[in-house]
């Protein structure tokens, strides 16, 4: 069956020159884009619940944007001045460049890793003597916990904020050819929202191991995947699928 509607289950890009317009425009498909799931920041008193005080690190370690604003948001609530001395160990460039909107970034101390938490190791390891807090999501990656721990530094993981299902009620009466999946929160939402959605006619196209293994325990049929060598890609995943079905 041709494609001619996606649904991607994340929120709209923001820059013009998305892949995913220039796949729209190239394949003259429709694509729309909703997320399935949202961040909710916990209040300041839940996270003292956890017996966090600000005070008492010298490092913080930050692996998405998701962590910066929450961080900085608690820090606000509970009325603590970041010192200037504070250290910033951010995952990735990305990361470390979101933080400019609360910091100044040439007078603090920040640490830059490269893509994945592992490849922050050597950063954390020089600096071994600090106190580290991890502002994170009630869905932390085992690999976040386990690096840290091999390592042998002080640290402390805080829910900073949680992952939660969106109410999709509006879509209950929309089909797509294609529903695109990036995390096993996407698939729980699906089936959360719709306990009786049948996939018949609809493909699934799904983005990394753990979605992959969500996918097919909830009976999913998995029509298109990645990233691949040949396809490193969502865009260019979907791209293949459309061109080899729409060409029949």
């Amino acid at each position: 069956m041709k494609v001619k509607t996606i649904l991607v289950s994340q929120p709209k890009p923001k820059v013009e020159n998305s892949p995913y317009f220039e796949l729209e425009q190239r394949q003259k498909v429709k694509i729309d884009f909703v997320p399935f799931i949202h961040v909710e920041g916990e209040s300041s008193k839940e996270v003292r619940l956890q017996k966090v005080d600000l005070n008492d690190y010298s490092a913080i370690i930050l692996t998405s944007r998701n962590a910066v604003d929450h961080f900085f948001r608690i820090a606000e609530e509970m009325r603590f001045k970041v010192p200037d001395s504070l250290k910033y160990f951010c995952q990735s460039e990305a990361v470390a460049y979101y933080l400019q909107k609360y910091v100044v970034y040439r007078k603090r101390k920040i640490y830059v890793g490269k893509r994945t938490f592992q490849e922050m190791e050597p950063l954390i390891k020089k600096h071994k003597t600090e106190t580290f807090l991890l502002p994170a999501s009630d869905k932390l990656k085992p690999v976040v916990p386990e690096t840290l721990n091999k390592l042998g530094v002080s640290w402390k993981e805080a829910v900073f904020y949680k992952t939660v299902v969106s109410d999709l009620s509006h879509l209950e009466d929309v089909f797509y050819d294609i529903l695109v999946f990036f995390s096993p929160s996407g698939i729980k939402s699906l089936f959360e929202n719709f306990p009786n959605f049948k996939q018949n006619d609809t493909r699934i196209a799904v983005f990394g191991n753990t979605t992959v293994k969500a996918a097919k325990e909830a009976g999913l049929k998995i029509n298109i995947q990645a990233p691949t060598p040949e396809t490193p890609s969502m865009t260019m995943a979907l791209e293949k699928y459309i061109k080899d079905v729409n060409k029949k």
